[in-house]
């Protein structure tokens, strides 16, 4: 019996290391928004106040620029100190080079830097491949190495061996690390002639060329609910109006083959892509999940308890628009993603994927106002968005193996 408690058993260096790393994302990523909320230090007004429900508590609220790109539908935001604040404070946008968070002058100066420790999540990633590569490598060849001894021994001996899959001489994924390439060493040096000598020339400093890009429902959230970025218009570079960039929003996702028509007013759709996303984004955004695309999943939408950088996402979202006319279905210019009835083999295939990386799938259905009902000219402001409503049904794959009980 081992004389050390659990209380008093060394942890692993794997376990700091899990520790700190925690500890640090904690700090990094400590707020949920970029809205800061500032308590002054304690004094008698303060407690006073206190006693009577009110605070002296001031909000910070950052002003962030981007420019709205209505070719990617999406709006840029170019300065690094505003990308990193929208990405740290509330996982807002992706950068345009990388995964994720905008990390391409992180993994430029890792490496230019020689043997350099810290790694970002794109070289971490790149590496496990190309060691999940090598190990597949590795064990095919010892594979056929056993399956060509097998053949030897018949041809000579006669006997019949089957080759094992398994075993020593068969590298498995508890057992089998990664090998080191044997550095090229250069020659040693020998003096050059004078002529041959060529001055060291200086690297060129680094330009941050990466952008944070922000979908329209984040820009619009950002804008309209937190009043925390500024949308810049991309021909003038002056900023826009709340009208025009809801407006500017609704035209960008309609299909290229509309003609625009005299009146912006008469372009205006209930069943426009942007307000249908948007509501299920706003829905989701205020409810205090972290919401993100899930077109790797086959799905539109992720949702993570805190954010990317602490767990994978829990849930993932298909958006169903319904509409309360059918009517308004036959006459709509806009063939509207999964507004029509799916195959069961669709919603079979989609649930499979989420199911095997533990993510519970959620059908999100969004009912679209009637026409006959409500007048079109509410489309010129958000005000429209409170005619629309989300029902949900959550979704599990039945498994008689694990659910017999």
């Amino acid at each position: 019996m081992s004389l050390i408690g659990p209380s008093t058993r060394p942890k692993s260096s794997g376990a700091q290391k899990g520790g700190a790393r925690k500890h640090e994302n904690n700090k990094i990523y400590a707020n949920p928004l970029p809205l800061l909320f500032v308590e002054p230090p304690p004094s008698r007004i303060g407690s006073i106040l206190g006693l009577l429900g009110l605070s002296l508590t001031r909000i910070e609220n950052p002003q962030c620029e981007g420019v709205f790109n209505p070719v990617t539908r999406s709006v840029w935001v170019s300065n690094p100190e505003y990308s990193l604040l929208l990405w740290r404070r509330g996982f807002f946008g992706k950068g345009d080079l990388s995964r994720s968070e905008p990390s391409w002058l992180a993994r430029q100066i890792n490496i230019r830097k020689s043997g350099g420790k810290q790694l970002t999540s794109e070289e971490i990633t790149a590496r496990r491949r190309a060691e999940r590569k090598q190990f597949k490598l590795d064990r095919a060849r010892a594979i056929a190495a056993v399956a060509e001894e097998a053949e030897i021994i018949f041809a000579t001996e006669g006997r019949v061996i089957a080759p094992a899959l398994s075993g020593p001489a068969i590298p498995s994924a508890a057992t089998w690390k990664p090998t080191r390439q044997p550095e090229i060493q250069d020659p040693p040096d020998s003096p050059l002639p004078e002529e041959e000598i060529q001055p060291i020339e200086e690297e060129e400093p680094l330009e941050d060329v990466e952008h944070l890009q922000l979908t329209l429902q984040e820009a619009f959230f950002l804008l309209w609910n937190l009043d925390c970025l500024t949308i810049l218009d991309p021909q003038s570079m002056q900023p826009m109006t709340l009208q025009q960039i809801w407006l500017a929003f609704q035209k960008a996702e309609l299909p290229s083959r509309i003609p625009p028509p005299m009146n912006p007013s008469e372009s205006l759709q209930f069943d426009n892509p942007f307000l249908i996303n948007y509501v299920v984004y706003h829905h989701y955004r205020s409810l205090g999940w972290v919401v993100k695309g899930g077109i790797k999943f086959c799905v539109d939408y992720l949702l993570y308890k805190r954010g990317p950088v602490f767990a994978h996402a829990e849930l993932s979202l298909v958006v169903l628009p319904v509409y309360e006319d059918p009517e308004d279905q036959k006459s709509s210019s806009i063939d509207l993603h999964n507004s029509s009835p799916f195959a069961w083999s669709w919603l079979s295939t989609i649930n499979r994927v989420n199911s095997q990386v533990q993510k519970t799938l959620i059908l999100v259905y969004v009912t679209i106002p009637a026409k006959s009902r409500v007048p079109r000219n509410i489309l010129l402001s958000p005000a429209c968005l409170a005619h629309y409503s989300v029902r949900e049904v959550v979704l599990r794959r039945f498994i008689p193996a694990r659910m017999r009980d």
